[in-house]
């Protein structure tokens, strides 16, 4: 079952990204739509009939409620039952707010941990740059993809910038070549959060259409991986399952912890066969 996070604005004050993305909703909202159109530009609209004045990054707006936020309340309240607004990519500068069946996804807390001995070079881990990077280096210094996909994998390129025919520019966090034992090919785009950010429908639904139109002959496997705490690791097999209603479904959940080889017991190994 998709485990759904979203805390509304009404648990805290609200903000000037709050005013600005209420405002632009609005100004484009009628009873029944199920997708509203808008514009960088409307966020500027917004800024100066509301009279506040414009973050120095105008992109963060979108970003904290594609991932970091939940819509302002007012905006929540208009959601039918079982359904949530998220925001799309819709080419360059434009974007489009739209019903979903689920939107975030957090980890199972009830959730077994799979120990792993640790293989991340120390030095990796005196130098990262930011929570993101240093979950990207865990994951493939421990062939955590490997492990928790079944397959032989290698990774391909980070931070991969490139554009979706339909929606515009994208980043692809890490992206992974793999190979089964029966030689079948995969292509495995993975999205890692770190921090306040959680895993969005919306970066899942943009990985995936840029697999199949510069992949289409290869399998894809959408990877999510966060941070569960600084040595546990939680990874997502994750696809949508109507494309219409844009639901989100996990296909499998594992956690992983890094520990010291020598924190490995024997009865612990053995419990695994099982």
């Amino acid at each position: 079952m998709t485990r759904v996070s979203i805390k509304a604005t009404g648990g805290r004050n609200p903000t000037r990204y709050d005013s600005l993305i209420e405002k632009v909703f609005f100004d484009k909202f009628s009873d029944g739509a199920t997708k509203l159109e808008f514009e960088r530009a409307d966020i500027k609209d917004a800024a100066k009939v509301l009279d506040l004045k414009l973050p120095d990054n105008l992109g963060d707006v979108i970003y904290a409620f594609r991932f970091r936020a939940a819509l302002p309340s007012r905006v929540i309240e208009t959601q039918p039952e079982g359904r949530e607004w998220i925001i799309q990519l819709a080419g360059r500068g434009k974007y489009r707010f739209r019903l979903a069946r689920a939107n975030r996804i957090v980890p199972n807390k009830t959730l077994a941990t799979i120990k792993i001995p640790d293989n991340t070079p120390e030095i990796i881990m005196r130098y990262p740059l930011d929570d993101e990077q240093a979950l990207l280096a865990k994951v493939r210094y421990n062939r955590l993809i490997d492990i928790f996909l079944g397959l032989t994998t290698y990774s391909l390129q980070n931070h991969l910038r490139t554009t979706v025919a339909e929606l515009g520019q994208i980043e692809i966090d890490e992206l992974y070549i793999g190979i089964d034992k029966h030689g079948c090919h995969y292509i495995i785009p993975v999205q890692a959060k770190g921090g306040t950010d959680q895993i969005s429908i919306v970066q899942t639904e943009q990985d995936i259409k840029w697999c199949k139109q510069e992949f289409p002959e290869l399998r894809c496997k959408a990877i999510s991986a966060q941070f569960v705490s600084a040595e546990q690791i939680a990874l997502f097999e994750l696809k949508i399952e109507d494309e219409e209603l844009l639901e989100l479904k996990i296909v499998e959940e594992r956690h992983y912890k890094l520990v010291p080889a020598r924190d490995l017991d024997k009865d612990e190994i053995s419990a695994y066969r099982s």
